[in-house]
This record gives structure tokens, C-alpha cells and sequence, in this order.
């Protein structure tokens, strides 16, 4: 199960919340373990209106985690540059990025850069919103309908996902907190990777606790 952790943005923190997928085993001699539960992808919201704006390259970057830029209604050249100064590995749309957005995106990132789009679901009427994105999306990202784009630290009802028979596979997020392991590990679906977490692991905008993500990691495997 990929754990990606979003909104990050200072250096000690990042290094802090990479240092949670050791899992208290500084030395990685548990294998295993990191592979099972682990901080595998760090989000950055590269949006000026969000509280956890990146407005320059930290003095760290992830260098055990992908690193994923976040990006609502951009333009490609915004995008470009973002890459080359993160060396991102993947590009999540979080606006209302058309297909052919994404068709005119494609030609400009390297080959090895993925795109995640995020839909912001209620119902399974939500659900239909992917189709024209399936082949072009290499991942989806279901959100919580909210007042903001993204951070609202609210839950849907995952029950809604039984409808989704789309092909591409898609990440969970939408106010996964502490308390939500035991639900992270009942939950199936066979096109879900991954989970998304931010705002309910916050001490403050775009600083996360590092010990509330050891422990849910920890839970999660259980």
C-alpha cells in the first residue's frame, strides 16, 4: 500500500516525517516492515492561494520517498518548472484540468513523470466524472467534496467507491487521521493503491507530526 503524506514544505520536517518509515529501525535491517507500511511518496502543493504554498526549494528534499507536485489549474510552463526544480516524479491535477489539458502536458514531461488526477467525490453520480480520463490519468485521487481544493480534513463515504469499475487505479484521501487505521486496513477494492494523508497529521499548516504518523503506520499494519 503506497502512504503518500501531502503538504509539506519545511526541510527538518521533511527529513523528520522521512525518518518515519524506519519504523524505530534506524538501520532498515527490517525490510520487510519498510516495504509493508512506509512513507513512500511526499507531497508539494505548488497552488499560491493554499496555507501550505511551496514558494522555493527547501534546503531538503525526499531523497527515499517520489516526490509528487500538486497543481491546480496551471499553466504547463508553472509545471515544467516545478519539475525541474523538485524533480518530481509525479504531477497531481487538482483544478479542473481537462483531458485535453492533459493530452497538450504529456509531451512535455519526461517519460518517467506520472500524473495523478484528483476527483472530489460525494456520490457514485461523481464517479462518472473519470471516464474521459481513463487512459490519459496513470493514477486517480479520490477527495472529499469541500469548501477548499484539497485539506478540508473531511470523509466521504468510501462505500461510494463499490461502484467505481474504472481501469485506472486510485488513491484514497479525504480527513484520514490518527484514528482511521483500523478503516484503512478494512477497506478493499481491488484498483485501490494507496491512501493520502495531510491535514488531520498537522501540529500547523504544512508542518506535520511526525509521531502521529509513526503510530498510524504502525496501526496500519497491524
Amino acid at each position: 500500500m503506497i502512504i503518500k503524506v501531502c503538504g509539506m514544505r519545511e526541510a527538518e520536517n521533511i527529513r523528520e516525517v522521512e525518518q518515519c518509515s524506519m519504523l524505530n529501525d534506524p538501520l532498515q535491517l527490517c525490510w520487510l516492515a519498510r516495504q509493508e507500511c512506509s512513507i513512500d511518496w511526499m507531497g508539494f502543493i505548488f497552488w499560491p492561494k493554499s496555507s501550505r504554498f511551496v514558494s522555493q526549494v527547501p534546503a531538503y528534499l525526499p531523497e527515499h520517498c517520489q516526490r509528487v507536485g500538486v497543481f491546480v489549474d496551471a499553466s504547463i510552463g508553472d509545471i515544467m518548472s516545478a519539475v525541474d526544480s523538485f524533480a518530481l516524479n509525479y504531477i497531481q491535477l487538482h483544478g479542473q484540468e481537462s483531458p485535453s489539458y492533459i493530452i497538450q502536458l504529456k509531451p512535455h514531461l519526461p517519460a518517467d513523470v506520472k500524473i495523478i488526477k484528483v476527483f472530489n467525490i460525494a456520490t457514485t453520480d461523481d464517479l462518472a466524472q473519470t471516464k474521459p480520463y481513463e487512459g490519459l490519468a496513470d493514477i486517480f485521487l479520490f477527495d472529499t467534496k469541500g469548501k477548499y481544493v484539497g485539506g478540508n480534513g473531511e470523509k466521504f463515504d468510501w462505500t461510494v467507491l463499490d461502484a467505481y469499475i474504472g481501469n485506472t487505479p486510485f488513491l484514497l484521501s479525504g480527513g484520514i487521521g490518527p484514528d482511521d487505521a483500523e478503516r484503512v486496513r478494512n477497506f478493499q477494492h481491488d484498483k485501490c493503491i494507496g491512501i493520502d494523508l495531510n491535514s488531520r497529521f498537522e501540529s500547523a499548516p504544512a508542518l506535520k507530526d511526525a509521531e502521529k504518523l509513526k503510530a498510524f503506520l504502525q496501526n496500519v499494519k497491524m
